[in-house]
């Protein structure tokens, strides 16, 4: 099971960052703990408070030669990340 995706790195969760926020997608089954567990032992900070959500995705329609094609972006888990005053993940260090 995968439980980090990948990390969200958008201007508004960039501004999250300089409160110690950090958010990630996550896998659709993971859940707080091992989140947690997750983040702590990849980034060595230490983690006080994960909230969790799920994203619907959004509804896409195209017309095409055949008529009107409508479907829906496959559903994503997000997790903001609250680590300890002080301690920092830096997303460029591997760059």
């Amino acid at each position: 099971m995968e439980i980090l995706k990948r990390p969200l790195v958008t201007e508004k969760m960039t501004a999250l960052n300089e409160k110690g926020k950090y958010a990630f997608e996550v896998g659709k089954n993971a859940n707080k703990v091992e989140i947690k567990k997750h983040i702590e032992k990849l980034y060595g900070v230490t983690v006080e408070k994960v909230a969790t959500m799920r994203i619907q995705g959004k509804l896409k329609t195209k017309n095409t030669k055949a008529g009107v094609v409508s479907g829906r972006k496959p559903m994503v888990k997000k997790a903001i990340v609250t680590v300890k005053e002080g301690d920092i993940i830096d997303f460029y260090s591997s760059i």
